[in-house]
């Protein structure tokens, strides 16, 4: 007759010596290895030869040192590089670029976007400035019709569609949300001491009228650039936040066939 299983039966002690297991974070890349996305690569290797086209043609147009001190042109050439790495990347099935790089280049590209259509080319803001790549406050024409169009509506629309078409989700912290705005505050500094330093009266001293020192003052200037900063900031929450939310666009459902070495056999019997 066997003996009844005692229903305490106390814990065994830890053996010495041999060390706890702690818990691993295995990657994702570890375990489904990476793939050739050669659709994104082509998306934004034309994208970066678009934006490097239109900021090309820009500095041809005028003055190169002019140019290159717009916040537009400054965003659309990260915008290139950054889509050039990227289109490298997901070509060669390699890791993707690091979110805080990508996170922070989309960002850039939409203020861009935003300021132009929002306070620039906006007949009812008191900021309107239609033409700020000539420094004219007519529309622009020409090639300047064609490269402010490129580089305010064409790039910013482009980088958001491949964030939300091409880009897995999930990828965006708040932590370094609030580096993204280290830049934005140099280029304030930036512009505000281009302005000091060129003599009064000469054509577009300072290249935005809300930063306008000279017509509005220090203080509407600061207040100005106080309140595009907070929006750039809950910008950027935002996007992380609907980075978070958003479906995966680029699930892909891999099957595996897992051998074991067994095979079943039919029932005997």
């Amino acid at each position: 007759m066997t003996a009844p299983i005692p229903r305490d039966i106390p814990d065994l002690p830890a053996i010495p010596g041999i060390p706890a297991l702690l818990p691993s974070h295995v990657p994702a890349t570890a375990v489904v290895a990476p793939a050739r996305r050669p659709l994104a690569a082509v998306y934004r290797l034309l994208i970066a030869l678009v934006a490097a086209a239109a900021v090309t043609i820009e500095l041809t147009l005028g003055s190169p040192v002019r140019a290159l001190s717009h916040f537009a042109i400054q965003a659309n050439i990260l915008l290139a590089l950054v889509f050039i790495l990227s289109a490298r990347r997901a070509w060669t099935a390699r890791r993707p670029l690091p979110s805080a790089l990508t996170g922070a280049t989309l960002l850039y590209a939409l203020v861009t976007g935003l300021v132009y259509h929002l306070l620039l080319a906006n007949e009812s803001s008191p900021y309107t400035l239609p033409g700020v790549l000539t420094g004219e406050a007519a529309d622009p024409t020409g090639w300047h019709a064609i490269t402010t169009q490129v580089l305010h509506t064409a790039t910013p629309i482009a980088a958001l569609l491949d964030w939300l078409l091409l880009t897995a989700p999930g990828q965006l912290h708040l932590r370094p949300a609030a580096t993204w705005l280290l830049y934005p505050l140099a280029y304030l500094a930036f512009a505000l001491s281009r302005g000091e330093l060129l003599v009064a009266g000469t054509p577009a001293r300072y290249l935005y009228p809300f930063l306008d020192v000279a017509r509005h003052g220090y203080k509407s200037v600061l207040g100005n650039a106080l309140l595009i900063g907070l929006a750039i900031y809950a910008l950027a929450i935002a996007l992380v936040a609907l980075d978070h939310a958003r479906p995966n666009p680029i699930r892909h459902r891999v099957h595996h066939r897992t051998k074991t070495g067994f095979r079943l056999q039919p029932p005997v019997g």
